[in-house]
């Protein structure tokens, strides 16, 4: 119980005769003071006492897919600082293969009376998932927003970036630079952003039946990519529109592993404009994610729920940027 005490007069910043007040109900303690100790006691892993548990403390879960790809921790920055702003303490819960599951993630954040969950890249983004987790959120009431496209029928606010419009930007530039054998590297078959950046694709370039050898599928890795790719640049290919920037790096390794230059012989586009797409070799041509903004829009959308305001189940689209670099060029002349 002593060590209990210090660790979280320490975490909260008060003394040790403050945190046994807080704890016992007692009065003298500011609502502040009161709010930081319990959420002390919420982020050391302590449980409150019964008397308190009916309250949610002022931390807000946000739930990875992962942290290899720099886009995450791009928009937990974005996060993490704008809840801090708003007075909340956030939670960062990142998913790792053969680690804690998000649904497992869902019971902790649960237990742990969490104001609200901000979800990024979770199986909500795939149709043939599981989804009982997020519906345990909705019976307990519980703010939730999910960033970019999900399954429609979990009713949660969304904030996304528009697949259309990136999709529009990427092709148009390939054809403006003559490509017109234009393929996709895509995440897999019920990955709901896929979808759409596949439908804006088919009415883009007016695909029909014949050109289903112009997609290939892909987990969101180098080297799953990287086998993707090798697909289409044999099926001579010469513009490859991915997924993602990490997509569009194992597409990059794809075409010289075959011998082509890159964008000599084949033209690549990415998608998210993460960090160190810069650096790369060459640096590469993406559509760029409004990260910043969305992530702020996520918290404002998140914390209107928790103050109990009505927030309108829809999906908020955000218009994402072609940033041109080196990795594409006109088409090779045959």
């Amino acid at each position: 119980m002593t060590k209990r005490l210090t660790e979280v007069a320490k975490k909260a910043g008060v003394s040790e005769a403050t945190v046994s007040r807080v704890l016992n109900g007692r009065d003298g303690v500011s609502e502040a003071t009161r709010t930081a100790v319990l959420t002390a006691l919420d982020v050391l892993g302590y449980e409150r006492p019964t008397k308190l548990r009916g309250e949610r403390a002022r931390l807000v879960g946000l739930v990875l897919p992962e942290l290899q790809n720099p886009i995450f921790p791009a928009l937990a920055e974005v996060v993490t600082g704008t809840l801090a702003q708003r007075g909340y303490t956030p939670a960062l819960c990142a998913r790792t293969i053969g680690g804690v599951s998000e649904m497992d993630y869902v019971e902790m954040l649960l237990d742990h009376q969490v104001s609200g969950v901000i979800f990024a890249g979770g199986s909500y983004a795939l149709a043939d998932a599981r989804h009982d987790h997020y519906r345990r959120l909705t019976d307990r009431g519980l703010p939730v927003v999910l960033v970019n496209a999900g399954v429609d029928e979990l009713g949660f606010p969304r904030v996304s970036t528009d697949d259309a419009v990136a999709v529009e930007q990427a092709y148009g530039h390939l054809r403006s630079l003559g490509h017109e054998r234009i393929g996709m590297v895509l995440g897999p078959e019920g990955h709901v952003p896929s979808r759409r950046k596949l439908d804006a694709m088919i009415q883009a370039a007016g695909w029909g039946e014949g050109d289903a050898e112009c997609v290939e599928r892909s987990s969101f890795s180098m080297e799953g990519a990287r086998v993707a790719a090798t697909k289409l640049v044999e099926r001579g290919v010469t513009g490859i529109i991915c997924a993602s920037d990490v997509l569009a790096l194992g597409t990059i390794r794809a075409a010289r592993r075959l011998g082509r230059s890159v964008p000599a012989d084949v033209s690549v586009v990415g998608f998210d404009d993460s960090a160190f797409m810069t650096c790369t070799d060459p640096p590469l041509t993406t559509v760029r994610q409004p990260i910043e903004t969305m992530g702020q829009a996520a918290v404002d959308l998140l914390v209107t729920q928790i103050e109990g305001a009505g927030v309108l189940q829809d999906e908020l689209l955000f218009e994402p940027e072609l940033v041109v670099r080196g990795s594409t060029a006109p088409a090779p002349r045959s």
